[in-house]
């Protein structure tokens, strides 16, 4: 009788351990399709659990990076379309320094001339002083005020800092988000002086209504130095050019890399679904043949036998 009993406890303790097993894998299962993810917790894999952490760090990061690369993106695109504006304004006054290296006009029309190159003057420092994306001087380096101020006779002077600041963009590379005013307003003229394109532009249009005993002459001067500061501009909007293209470069290498961890990711911890699906099933059908094997054994008993 003890050997009987013996049997049937041990008979009943495995049929409860299989059963359990079953209903706790068809548990997990569920709650890998329920969440999408195959790893509840990091000790159901080590190995992948750390690497999905790394995986997600570098998400974090390039998420940052994305948010720095749109900032200078931003940025420069602000700092190219200023110019741009710029540039019309210079070749607007060349057309005017043109005119008025003409001997047939009188003083009356040079004094007209003048007025509108004070105007392009004022629009020039309106430009000079835009703001980028967060609000600041564009052109002002790391200044967060104006770049230039205008001084007791009217001249632009720039206030700013050296040099624009740089964003990190991924990797260990940045970008500078713009160029300080005097990188591409300023020039060396033809006497070998340093100079600025407003400032060019201020003194032609104050000797066109009055200042200058020549004002043809000073028209004829302007036109060399109205021409290297375009030149100095264009070169300057080259170098604005190249670096959008620069972020459009890491920007499409970091969108690679990051569809590369999202498959990894994927890979190591996404629920395959169609996979799942089918072991739950399998594994439900086996439990409900270990459950109906279980009580049909159950019900038998050695008397049925011996009668």
């Amino acid at each position: 009788m003890p050997i009987v009993s013996t049997s049937t406890s041990a008979f009943f303790d495995r049929a409860r351990a299989n059963m359990k097993n079953l209903r706790a894998q068809a548990e997990t299962l569920q709650t890998q399709l329920g969440s999408g993810q195959k790893l509840a917790r990091s000790s159901d894999d080590p190995v992948a659990a750390s690497r999905l952490r790394a995986l997600s760090r570098l998400d974090t990061l390039s998420q940052a990076d994305t948010t720095n690369a749109s900032r200078a993106n931003n940025d420069l695109t602000l700092a190219d379309s200023a110019m741009s504006e710029m540039s019309d304004a210079i070749i607007r006054a060349q057309e005017l320094a043109t005119q008025a290296a003409s001997t047939t006009l009188s003083d009356d029309q040079r004094g007209a001339i003048g007025d509108e190159l004070n105007q392009i003057h004022g629009y020039l420092l309106t430009l000079a002083n835009a703001r980028d994306s967060n609000g600041n001087a564009l052109f002002g380096g790391q200044n967060s005020g104006d770049a230039y101020s205008l001084d007791a006779s009217g001249n632009a002077v720039y206030i700013g800092t050296g040099a624009s600041g740089d964003l990190p963009i991924g990797e260990g590379l940045s970008v500078s988000t713009s160029l300080s005013g005097p990188d591409f307003l300023n020039f060396t003229d033809a006497s070998g002086n340093q100079t600025d394109v407003m400032a060019t532009i201020k003194l032609l249009a104050d000797a066109l209504k009055g200042a200058s005993t020549d004002p043809t002459g000073a028209a004829k001067d302007a036109l060399t130095s109205l021409q290297s500061g375009l030149d100095t501009l264009s070169t300057a909007q080259t170098v604005v050019g190249t670096r959008l293209a620069w972020i459009d470069l890491t920007s499409e290498r970091r969108t690679d890399l990051s569809e590369l961890r999202t498959a990894e990711e994927s890979e190591l911890g996404a629920t395959d679904i169609a996979t799942t699906v089918t072991q739950l099933q399998e594994t439900l059908t086996v439990l409900e043949a270990s459950q109906a094997s279980f009580s049909k054994l159950a019900s038998l008993s050695l008397f049925d036998k011996l009668g």
